[in-house]
């Protein structure tokens, strides 16, 4: 019996024009972290979890997939260990991997293991998936594309300036308006030790993460449960909720200076740059994601109802729990995903990439087509994409071809321009045709794909 085939939920398929819009987000996005002098780096789509555990916070941990062990994965368990039905003593035993819940850990896990064959600083980019066991939504998915720029080696604001003028950048040629967000985690540290609670900073600061989401309220309703008294959460919620926030209002104790001081450093170094997007101070920004201990980003789309498009921020120790203490280092990542739907619903990809091919030679025997073979293979050392239909059918069906496919030129191969060299090229937007020789063909198509 034929089962109906199905996608795994939080996944999607991407056909081929969809494929190439996708690659031209990769492309632009790999061709800024080449100019700022970035590495690339690839690791497994697995991890042993002993890596991935304890990194990403305790909302983290629960998003992660585990990889039943290999075999008869419950050979160790006891009956009753079996009947008690105690879930993480049992996963445990059964699953010692888990797929990647992003891109950073694994890259401190490969400069712990490779120090003494990494230069410092590294600049590293990773473009791979990455997998969380989120509920999916509109621009949440359980698989999806990191692109990762990270410098570890050094603990200057300068990278956070270079971090900002990537994301300024790529989003300027790819067409999407965007704000870029920043804020340190000694302010928010100063924020939650000026409210008489230093001890519940990593709890406020996922509570305040959610400003966007349920409303100051709501948040305000969560710090009380949460342990801090109703005016300190109320006065923390006016800090983070008002309008036009100044770094000079959070200057309120000496943590929170740290803080600000770093931020008006970064703020020097990427006013030096002449950002094409603006650059905000965000006091609520709070990046749930437990290893950040310096500045921290996040990209905000303009105008276009999405979350974040990017974010990242500095992380003084991750490399330490590896056995490397005291190596800073600070990142940042795009959503692909997600910009890849804000582009397709704003009609924001160039025209041109909906084709697979510039040229489609078509044929009307049997040894044009022989000839048209060895044409298309001299094209495409020439630089230009091109196809040839498989066999020398009729006209209509070969143009058809090439319409369906959205190839713009076709190339028509017959025994008179075979014999004296001069070939047919129509355009079918215009259907404007021209008789060229080979070399013209090529000079002609690779300008117009200049």
């Amino acid at each position: 019996m034929s089962q109906k085939p199905s996608l795994a939920k939080g996944t999607r398929d991407f056909l081929p024009a969809q494929a190439r819009k996708r690659q031209y987000i990769f492309r632009i996005i790999e061709e800024e972290f080449r100019n700022f002098g970035f590495q690339p780096l690839e690791t497994p789509a697995m991890e042993n979890l002993g890596t991935l555990e304890g990194k990403y916070g305790e909302e983290g941990d629960k998003l992660l997939f585990r990889i039943l062990n290999s075999g008869d994965y419950l050979k160790d368990l006891s009956p009753d260990e079996l009947q008690t039905g105690e879930t993480q003593g049992i996963t445990r035993k059964i699953s010692e991997k888990g797929l990647r819940y992003d891109l950073t850990v694994p890259f401190a896990r490969v400069v712990s293991m490779n120090r003494h064959l990494i230069h410092f600083p590294f600049k590293r980019y990773q473009i791979q998936p990455v997998w969380r066991a989120d509920k999916p939504q509109r621009g949440r998915y359980r698989e999806f594309y990191q692109c990762d720029a990270d410098v570890v080696g050094s603990d200057s604001l300068m990278y956070e300036a270079e971090l900002i003028q990537i994301y300024d950048r790529v989003f300027k040629k790819l067409g999407v308006p965007v704000q870029i967000a920043i804020n340190h985690r000694s302010v928010l540290e100063g924020l939650a030790e000026q409210a008489g609670r230093p001890d519940l900073f990593m709890t406020m600061t996922l509570i305040i993460d959610k400003l966007d989401k349920i409303g100051a309220e709501a948040v305000k309703a969560e710090l009380v449960r949460a342990g801090f008294e109703d005016d300190r959460a109320a006065w923390i919620l006016d800090l983070l909720a008002g309008p036009d926030a100044a770094l000079s209002e959070f200057e309120f104790n000496p943590r929170a200076t740290t803080g600000v001081s770093a931020l008006k450093k970064v703020r020097e170094y990427a006013s030096e740059a002449g950002l094409s997007n603006p650059l905000e101070f965000s006091p609520s920004l709070a990046r749930g994601l437990s290893y950040y201990t310096g500045c921290i980003l996040e990209v905000i789309p303009v105008g276009i109802k999405m979350g974040s498009l990017g974010g990242g921020g500095r992380y003084d120790n991750l490399t330490g729990v590896f056995g490397m203490p005291g190596v800073s280092g600070v990142g940042v990542s795009f959503g692909a995903d997600r910009i890849y739907d804000v582009m397709e619903e704003q009609g924001l990809f160039p025209d041109g990439l909906d084709t697979p091919a510039q040229v489609l030679v078509i044929c009307l025997d049997e040894e044009s087509h022989r000839h048209g073979f060895g044409l298309a293979s001299r094209l495409r050392a020439a630089g230009i994409r091109t196809d040839i239909y498989p066999e020398a059918a009729k006209l209509k069906k070969q143009f058809k071809h090439a319409e369906d496919l959205s190839i713009p030129f076709v190339l028509i191969i017959g025994e008179e321009e075979r014999k004296k060299g001069l070939y047919p090229l129509k355009d079918q937007k215009t259907g404007a045709q021209s008789i060229l020789t080979e070399a013209e063909i090529i000079r002609q198509m690779g300008m117009l794909s200049e």
